[in-house]
């Protein structure tokens, strides 16, 4: 999740310390909504779901 967090962010050029925990947040918020992107980094972990 961290990875896919940071793809996300890789060209972005944050103002300031403020812009960057924004902009994290915002992406991560995101991700909450999508349960399917987490199911798909636990299939290729070799997780189980819970």
């Amino acid at each position: 999740m961290w990875s896919s967090l940071k793809r996300g962010m890789a060209n972005l050029a944050p103002g300031g310390i403020d812009d960057l925990l924004r902009i994290a947040k915002n992406r991560l918020k995101r991700m909450q909504y999508r349960p399917t992107l987490a199911f798909g980094f636990l299939t290729t972990s070799g997780l189980a779901p819970p």
